[in-house]
């Protein structure tokens, strides 16, 4: 029995667990308890993106890629980089002041970012241009990016994002956009260092650089920045690649 083999599936499996208990948290802090659960979920699913990288990166250095790892990783990653924060943004509506009409039918709409999140990872299993680079907003960053803004919320002491933030109309443009983001045709720099050279990697350095000050001067509000900051970096780099 070739123990190397399975290491791979296993680590997927163990991103699939995060994004299982994740959800557990999720209900709890939608439950009324505690709203550090949110925090929890935010830490569950950062480990579930851990694992979802050494998936590959193991896969790859014993030798081992097969179709059945593709689509296990996928499956991991409809739960813990879809249904989490679907979830999560099913209970910001829940907490939000209901500003729009059918108050008990809207934060279902939430799921809307679920659904994104299942058609980019169908997408990406048969999409052979995203192999070095992606196009749309990858699934863990968008979640990332959802999981944040109640720790923005709750953890933050700002008024105005606080504001912002609990206002349903507000939050429906931030779902229509991340469904949106995940399956657009919007070429995105891979985060990854082939080559040990600053002329090849200014792109990267320059993004380290700005998420790491991001992170020092703002906190929990650094991170739907720097997932908005990747973007924006990616649209500018493409329009110069263009000239």
């Amino acid at each position: 029995m070739n123990i190397k083999k399975h290491i791979p599936n296993l680590i997927t499996l163990l991103n699939l667990f995060c994004g299982c208990v994740a959800v557990v948290f999720v209900s709890m802090a939608n439950s009324g308890q505690d709203s550090v659960y949110f925090l929890m979920a935010f830490y569950m699913v950062c480990l579930g993106i851990f694992f979802d990288f050494f998936d590959g990166f193991f896969a790859r250095l014993f030798k081992v890629s097969s179709p059945l790892g593709l689509q296990l990783d996928s499956l991991a990653d409809m739960v813990t980089s879809g249904v989490v924060p679907g979830y999560v943004m099913y209970s910001l509506f829940e907490r939000s002041g209901h500003q729009i009409g059918g108050q008990a039918a809207i934060p279902f709409l939430g799921f809307v970012i679920t659904l994104g999140a299942c058609y980019r990872l169908a997408n990406f299993n048969i999409d052979t241009r995203q192999t070095d680079s992606f196009i749309g907003l990858p699934t863990p960053a968008n979640a990332l990016f959802i999981l944040s803004l109640p720790l923005v919320i709750d953890f933050s002491d700002s008024l105005i994002m606080l504001e912002i933030l609990t206002n349903e109309w507000v939050l429906l443009l931030i779902t229509i956009c991340s469904a949106y983001v995940m399956n657009a045709e919007i070429p995105l720099f891979s985060l990854k260092v082939k080559k040990f050279s600053l002329k090849e990697n200014a792109l990267q350095i320059v993004f380290l650089i700005v998420s790491v000050l991001m992170v020092v001067l703002l906190q929990y509000i650094a991170i739907p920045l720097i997932i908005v900051f990747y973007v924006l970096l990616s649209v500018v780099n493409n329009l110069f690649l263009k000239k």
